[in-house]
């Protein structure tokens, strides 16, 4: 790639955000959105579920060969493909005439959404080489991730309360067409030096995997656990996950390099990562419907409700990678676990007249914990990995965190729906306190691991991984 001026590169890094915007505005819109959807659709949690997960399975699955596409093929048509489909996708969820529609064309949105960040932050770090200049403008690109989430709620609440729920999908078509026109005036053409092959079998295997289980756990709960349906289901995903056990070790270029996991931080990341995600995931889900359905809030006051919960995501993740860079991974993971944990504790007791000073302070407390957590996840996951490498690493990162949306939308929503007996109004608050205990776990694992993960045992297996032919001292 040829030296860029620096307004040039400026113009690189909005262009590039703005494929994160809105990315994440869609992800807490369409959370925003639930229970109207749920009302014109005439739908059931489970609906709501599939509207969630058949996005976050997608992108989850196709990230990794989305990245590896890009390498081959051109990074900045990889990037225009994605912002094309995205839009596309957006455009056809508007127009959805049923739930089946919609769950179909969210997924159109999924395979644009793949090749959106992952190719947009290789762009970045191809076009600032320099060390700290690629530092502030991964931070920015940090700080895009907390404005979306702070405006995605209200902005939802105004556009579902003045014009409807389609209406959410519509602020995707005008940003996507500007990117892409930016993108083709704007942003040079790179590719790898050598790219890696592309693994189709084991990009088969990671989606039976995720797919199967996944239907088995939102299904489970109205078919039943012991029905052949869903048996069958977690039978497949297994099957899945023993051909990857079984194929990629045999391959010169796999897709998930298994070497990778014997990395005590790198494994700890991923499950980090998963957690962290998966109480994000629950807690947008469960709480969307708690204040809209159960204590009747609109939608527009429901995200003005969330609104603490994204400010203190916007502003602490910009200072935890500060802490990392001074501290380390160790601090800002334990300081994440404790605040998500301590969080969600007082929403196991949900009722519909819960104080709000108590939502509030859920609300602040988690979105401090939530803010934490994300750089620490990549600092953990590239420590120790092989340079030629660190991009494969970071991928199977990112996957972990859609991973982890889909695992919490599905787990706990089944959670819920299998002890909710009665009307959304007077059933919901009581039904979701299973959910909750749920999302506490997750922010203990988080501590867990943080402490688990970080130590001086851990990181001399990410050197073992990183020099496997060094003779131990």
């Amino acid at each position: 790639m040829p030296e860029l001026s620096p307004r040039r590169r400026a113009l690189v890094l909005a262009i590039c955000c703005l494929s994160l915007f809105i990315v994440g505005l869609d992800n807490t819109i369409v959370n925003i959105a639930l229970p109207a959807l749920r009302s014109d659709l005439d739908t059931s949690v489970s609906g709501l579920q599939w509207v969630i997960d058949a996005y976050t399975l997608v992108l989850a699955s196709l990230l990794i060969l989305a990245g590896s596409t890009a390498d081959r093929v051109g990074r900045r048509r990889t990037f225009q493909a994605g912002l094309a489909l995205f839009t596309i996708g957006s455009l056809l969820c508007s127009v959805a005439p049923s739930l089946g529609w919609l769950i179909a064309f969210r997924m159109v949105q999924a395979v644009g959404g793949s090749m959106l960040n992952p190719v947009a932050m290789s762009i970045i770090t191809n076009t600032f080489t320099e060390p700290k200049e690629r530092a502030r403008a991964i931070g920015v690109w940090g700080g895009v991730v907390g404005l979306s989430m702070a405006l995605g709620p209200v902005l939802g609440g105004v556009l579902v309360d003045s014009l409807g729920w389609r209406s959410i999908f519509w602020i995707n078509v005008p940003v996507g067409v500007a990117a892409i026109v930016l993108t083709a005036l704007f942003v040079p053409e790179s590719r790898a030096p050598r790219p890696r092959r592309i693994d189709l079998v084991g990009q088969a295997l990671v989606l039976i995997l995720l797919a199967s289980v996944t239907y088995g756990i939102i299904e489970g709960p109205g078919t039943g656990w012991g029905s052949a349906e869903i048996v069958g289901c977690f039978v497949l995903g297994a099957a899945a996950l023993a051909g990857l056990l079984l194929y990629e070790p045999r391959r010169t270029e796999p897709l998930l390099d298994l070497r990778f996991f014997r990395s005590v931080p790198f494994s700890g990341a991923t499950v980090i990562a998963v957690s962290a995600f998966a109480a994000l995931a629950g807690f947008l889900f469960l709480n969307t419907l708690y204040l809209q359905d159960a204590r009747g809030l609109s939608a527009l006051h429901a995200g003005l409700y969330t609104l603490p919960m994204a400010a203190m995501t916007a502003v602490f993740a910009p200072l935890s990678g500060r802490l990392v860079a001074a501290r380390g991974a160790r601090l800002p993971l334990i300081l994440a676990g404790t605040a998500m944990t301590l969080a969600i504790l007082p929403l196991t007791q949900l009722t519909t007249t819960t104080p709000d000073a108590v939502l509030i302070g859920s609300y602040l407390l988690f979105g401090i914990g939530f803010g934490l957590v994300n750089a620490p996840i990549t600092n953990t996951a590239l420590s120790g990995m092989p340079r030629a490498q660190a991009g494969v690493a970071a991928a199977v990162a990112s996957t972990s965190r859609q991973v982890g949306g889909s695992l919490g939308v599905a787990v706990i929503g089944a959670a819920v729906v299998s002890g909710f007996d009665g009307s959304m109004a007077t059933g919901f608050a009581s039904a979701s306190h299973t959910g909750w205990w749920i999302v506490v776990g997750c922010g203990l694992a988080v501590l867990t691991l943080g402490v688990v993960t970080t130590g001086r045992r851990a990181q001399s297996t990410a050197r073992r991984v990183e020099n496997p032919d060094a003779v131990p001292v």
